[in-house]
């Protein structure tokens, strides 16, 4: 049976690639990667990621693709066979470049919005000799959007369809956002107001993704003691746009 992995990505910041650094280590990334996030047009078959080494020592890396889904609230991945990654290992002199390759595998489905993240691990290397395999550094997470094909003159999907519920959970407030659209919802900067007027900035800068038919859930960055009974008007940047006005659901 295929085994499921809980995404272990951190979602560092809307410029920058989503970053875990795995414990035992505190060296600084040296790994720039370009784009942050991959966008495949609906008749679009290959793509590639960028991956420039700023530092003064080689990088040796692993590179897998997974499906990514959400179910229960959180993200999970899979490993994916529609999207082929190459090379998956790569060797990155220092201060070069490598690019890294994505194609669609023939057959691949576009008749919904498909959703991956590609998972760069940074492997380490001992008394300057071949990377061994099991000392892993930094682990970069890349999301991968396939757009869907829509019909000629098809107005585009949305991506705004959110439902949003606030609730308590062991004594903690919880944000869960459901997703009712045809593609994935980015969420940038969110706020709430509650019925008195007083704002709750919940994030300044990429808070999380929802994607399509799914939800999503969070612990939220407030006090346990905030003042989110009811309803509340919610305010949220979605894919990079202008703020929209949302009002949350009491549970």
């Amino acid at each position: 049976m295929m085994a499921r992995l809980r995404l272990l990505a951190c979602m560092a910041g809307a410029l920058t690639g989503a970053v875990l650094l795995l414990p035992g280590f505190a060296a600084a990334a040296s790994l720039q990667i370009s784009p942050v996030s991959v966008r495949f047009a609906a008749e679009q078959q290959a793509s590639s990621i960028a991956l420039q080494n700023m530092g003064e020592a080689p990088i040796y890396g692993q590179v897998r693709i997974y499906q990514w889904d959400q179910k229960d609230g959180e993200d999970v991945l899979t490993p994916a066979r529609d999207v082929i990654v190459s090379p998956p290992i790569v060797q990155i002199a220092a201060n070069a470049t490598q690019a890294i390759r994505l194609v669609l595998a023939p057959g691949a489905r576009r008749g919904a919005e498909g959703t991956y993240r590609v998972l760069i691990d940074e492997l380490g290397r001992e008394d300057g000799g071949a990377p061994q395999g099991v000392d892993i550094r930094l682990r970069y997470s890349v999301p991968v959007f396939l757009m869907p094909a829509q019909p000629q003159g098809a107005a585009a999907p949305r991506d705004d369809a959110l439902e949003w519920t606030v609730y308590r959970k062991d004594g903690s407030w919880m944000l869960k956002v459901r997703n009712d659209g045809a593609i994935h919802a980015q969420l940038g900067a969110v706020d709430f107001s509650n019925r008195a007027g007083k704002r709750f900035d919940i994030s300044k800068g990429l808070f999380g993704y929802v994607l399509p038919g799914r939800e999503r859930s969070w612990k939220l960055p407030v006090d346990d003691k905030a003042e989110l009974a009811g309803a509340l008007d919610v305010r949220a940047v979605i894919n990079a746009r202008a703020p929209t006005n949302f009002v949350s659901r009491a549970q």
